[in-house]
């Protein structure tokens, strides 16, 4: 293991896991600075100090007040303009002196890569999800499926990103998944780093009280209570997700989604069956409560990296339901802590949910191996890995 402190600056409009990453870093000794549109007094709710922080702060007004914008009142997004003056900002700062490394996020790095060529500065581009191309043809095909409009990337953001990807000396991929659908596009795995994220696991482990609670619920026969968490858009699922309520008896689940509703949800989430919930969007430091409440954890994502939310189930003691696009290959052990089904398969999740209704004292004891047994990484272990594999990628760049 290398013991060198690395100066490592941190690009990322907005949040992200940028900050659990940096925070994380810093405890373990490295110079860390961050990059973002996120004002210093909000950063440091996540634990960074301000000096740890360089913030373009009227950015982040302007981009928030963009989305609201385009959100309500249906004004188009103005990305281009927004992305470059971010990255021309970033740019600007970050070359001004010296870093052994610069993590940086897809879609606002195009002029901090630029900048960066031919230096000795080890960059890192960050995707968050599959390559952009295999994001817009998976909801490409998701709108043909559903006859409903869906926010894709521009043709703008897709031509930008692919360019980054091209003069990147390293990529970052959060799953297997999203490693592959590089591959497919063309690019060369030796580029390709996979890296997943963390969770704060202790934040999210619920007390024995909590799973005993729950497998007495299972073995008594009480509805099974299903949980879905994340934005209720066509990307994550929430298509699939409509039918798939619709289809299961009411006196075997309750349903509860938590989350805020896409535009392009928000016509039929409101005529879901009574024994569907809608929870809207909570601060995570609430969330464990709610996955306290659960018995199993239902995400059927059409494409995603590394969702958040499954780890925070996971380590919740939740057994999960979810796809083959996304994190699950890679966290899910088959039939021991959840299943990993194909996309656009509502018929597949339905026979699953029957099968844990019909399947109770099983049920029961994958709740208890999933508990016992199995835990996704700790930011602590996900920044530790990141450090010894930025510092060989420093030697191998000398």
């Amino acid at each position: 293991m290398n013991t060198k402190v690395l100066k490592i600056a941190i690009v990322v409009h907005g949040r992200f896991d940028a900050f659990d990453l940096a925070r994380e870093l810093i405890k373990e000794g490295q110079d860390v600075r961050i990059f973002t549109n996120y004002p210093k007094w909000a950063v440091r709710h996540f634990g960074i100090s301000p000096k740890n922080v360089c913030s373009f702060w009227f950015h982040g007004i302007l981009a928030r007040s963009a989305q609201f914008l385009h959100d309500n009142i249906g004004l188009p997004y103005p990305e281009a303009w927004l992305n470059v003056m971010f990255g021309r900002w970033a740019a600007k700062n970050i070359i001004n002196e010296p870093w052994d490394v610069v993590h940086t996020w897809s879609g606002v790095s195009e002029e901090v890569l630029l900048a960066l060529r031919g230096s000795a500065t080890t960059v890192i581009l960050l995707r968050g999800s599959s390559h952009i191309k295999t994001q817009a043809r998976l909801l490409q095909e998701e709108e043909a499926r559903t006859g409903e409009q869906i926010e894709k990337p521009s043709k703008w953001m897709i031509a930008r990103e692919v360019r980054e990807y091209n003069i990147s000396d390293h990529i970052r991929i959060l799953s297997s998944f999203a490693y592959l659908s590089f591959i497919t596009e063309g690019v060369a795995k030796e580029k390709l780093l996979l890296i997943p994220s963390g969770v704060p696991v202790e934040d999210f482990r619920p007390s024995e009280e909590v799973i005993q609670n729950r497998i007495d619920r299972i073995k008594k026969g009480q509805a099974l209570r299903i949980l879905f968490v994340g934005a209720m858009s066509f990307q994550k699922g929430i298509w699939d997700m409509k039918e798939i309520i619709n289809k299961c008896k009411s006196d075997g689940f309750l349903f509860y989604l938590l989350g805020p509703a896409s535009k392009e949800t928000r016509n039929f989430m409101g005529k879901l069956p009574d024994f569907a919930r809608i929870i809207p969007k909570k601060p995570q430091h609430e969330l464990p409560e709610h996955y306290a409440r659960a018995d199993i954890f239902i995400f059927p994502t059409i494409q995603d990296g590394y969702p958040a939310v499954m780890a925070q189930a996971q380590a919740s003691g939740l057994p999960i339901i979810t796809t083959t696009n996304c994190s699950g290959p890679d966290i899910i052990t088959e039939g021991k802590t959840g299943w990993v089904l194909p996309i656009r398969r509502p018929d597949a999740f339905i026979d699953k949910l029957l099968w844990c209704d019909s399947h109770r004292n099983e049920l029961a004891e994958m709740v208890k191996n999933v508990y016992e047994n199995y835990k996704p990484k700790d930011w602590h272990d996900v920044a530790k890995n990141f450090i010894d594999i930025c510092a060989d990628l420093k030697e191998k760049h000398k």
